[in-house]
């Protein structure tokens, strides 16, 4: 089945600007919508994703640190290039292997399932609530001017990024700082999260088939529980035809 016609063209509509590719050429952006989603808690298939996804940081990290598995190490190089400092300010898939040692986070469902398959594929992978979105995804290069919603001492505050970095952004603000670094509160996923928008962010020595597996296995998580799910995805990279319009 289809998706409807307003998440269709919130699809064919995101962009990445020119600037973010000047920065890294070989970054693709795999989105993946999907709707029909039928909400819930965590339960036992997704901590068993998550168990499946600690053992898998465990082993890679037996064999060499996490600075040095492949992708982790070209989203370390991508943090540089807009001026963020990699041991400071991590991307989402080395935050979640180097915590998968101890344990990973338990939090709904649709999270422990995106979670569980960033730190299985070694790829950031991010989730937002299209119940709270605003108009088309968009990766660009900050102003220092978008409101940032997230949460300091345990309250709400609108924070900002700083000019040239890389951002994730619909119409109401930011929804990712950092390229993959921290999701806005505004947009995140819960447990009453009936259609979704996955980013996958990949950089060379990824291949485009190895995002599109980690895809094809989302999808198959997703469809376990929710019979009626609707989904479509897109690739955006440099030569897009539509990438900075």
């Amino acid at each position: 089945m289809s998706l409807s016609p307003a998440f269709a063209d919130l699809l064919a509509s995101a962009t990445v600007e020119d600037s973010v590719f000047e920065l890294r050429p070989d970054y693709r952006a795999l989105l993946l919508v999907a709707e029909g989603i039928e909400p819930g808690p965590s339960g036992s298939a997704s901590e068993q994703l998550l168990q499946e996804a600690e053992n898998s940081a465990r082993l890679a990290l037996a064999e060499q640190p996490v600075g040095e598995l492949p992708h982790i190490a070209a989203w370390q190089e991508a943090f540089r290039a807009f001026g963020a400092k990699p041991k400071k300010v991590r991307n989402s898939a080395e935050a979640l292997i180097r915590r998968a040692e101890q344990g990973l986070p338990r939090v709904n469902r649709l999270t422990d399932i995106y979670n569980a398959l960033s730190v299985i594929h070694q790829i950031p992978l991010g989730g937002e609530d299209l119940a709270a979105y605003r108009g088309a995804p968009r990766l660009l290069r900050a102003t220092g001017e978008e409101p940032f919603e997230t949460m300091a001492g345990g309250e709400p505050m609108v924070d900002h990024p700083k000019p040239g970095e890389v951002i994730w952004c619909d119409e109401a603000g930011v929804t990712c700082r950092r390229w993959n670094w921290r999701q806005g509160t505004r947009t995140q996923l819960t447990g009453e999260t009936t259609a979704a928008l996955f980013i996958f962010d990949a950089l060379d020595p990824l291949s485009t088939e190895e995002v599109q597996t980690a895809a094809d296995e989302l999808v198959e998580q997703l469809a376990a529980f929710s019979p009626g799910l609707r989904n479509q995805r897109r690739l955006l990279t440099h030569d897009d035809a539509g990438a900075g319009k």
